[in-house]
């Protein structure tokens, strides 16, 4: 990865200035719909999610959190009842989108460390930035899960808890990282841009996309087996703060 010498073209380069510019707008939009107009999520936590997401989603973070995220706060509720209950597509989709926003701060921080230290393992710093990314996105996403299970699920112990985030952040991270980890294969050993270019990063944000495309289905396949919990049918990652913790 230290070795990306390959310049991008200049269109690239203006894509992803474009993105990225677009995506931060977003995001502050969205700290402003939360601390300024006092649409406050339930789980806190998601208060983090939503405008980082912003940054690699741009306008379709805001059209998801129009759609799932604005309606699960307080303020919203008071102005319009509760709100509708997710199907099992949007639920799936509101459950991976917390594990996109801990890779991108594990993002944040391994690429400045890789860089910094030069470490690297079989002469490329890709694969220890893979190992930190997903070193740092496995804990978040950890402590968000039983946050979330805690609030909405007040039947399951702290051990049941744990274990039940435990499990279901790693397969979700395993899942997330081969989408994302293509992406970064790909512009390590083929584009090699730099990793101080905005095309470097307009990939990355690809790359965000495509590790929630390959989350998806297995986030699906955890949310329906949580479901089939009787006494808490609504107690899994992002969704709880949907629905359980109203």
């Amino acid at each position: 990865m230290m070795m990306m010498a390959m310049p991008a073209p200049q269109w690239v380069t203006l894509v992803a200035w474009i993105v990225t510019i677009l995506g931060v707008m977003v995001a502050g939009v969205l700290l402003a719909e939360t601390y300024l107009r006092g649409y406050r999520q339930p789980l806190r936590a998601m208060e983090a999610v939503w405008p980082i997401t912003a940054i690699y989603a741009g306008p379709l973070a805001w059209w998801a959190y129009q759609r799932w995220g604005r309606p699960a706060t307080p303020r919203w509720q008071e102005q319009h009842g509760r709100a509708p209950r997710l199907g099992p597509a949007a639920a799936a989709a509101v459950q991976t989108i917390p594990g996109g926003a801990v890779s991108f701060v594990g993002h944040m921080i391994a690429m400045p460390l890789v860089m910094w230290t030069g470490i690297k393992i079989a002469g490329q710093g890709v694969w220890p930035m893979m190992l930190i990314i997903a070193a740092i996105a496995l804990p978040l996403l950890v402590a968000f899960e039983y946050h979330a299970m805690s609030l909405a699920d007040g039947t399951r112990s702290v051990g049941q808890r744990i274990w039940a985030a435990s499990r279901i952040s790693v397969l979700a991270i395993v899942a997330f990282d081969i989408g994302m980890g293509a992406s970064m294969l790909l512009v390590a050993f083929v584009l090699r841009y730099s990793p101080t270019s905005m095309a470097f990063w307009l990939i990355m944000w690809a790359g965000m996309w495509l590790g929630f495309a390959t989350a998806y289905p297995m986030v699906w396949w955890l949310a329906s087996k949580e479901a089939d919990r009787p006494a808490s049918p609504d107690a899994t990652t992002g969704v709880a703060q949907m629905e359980g913790v109203r």
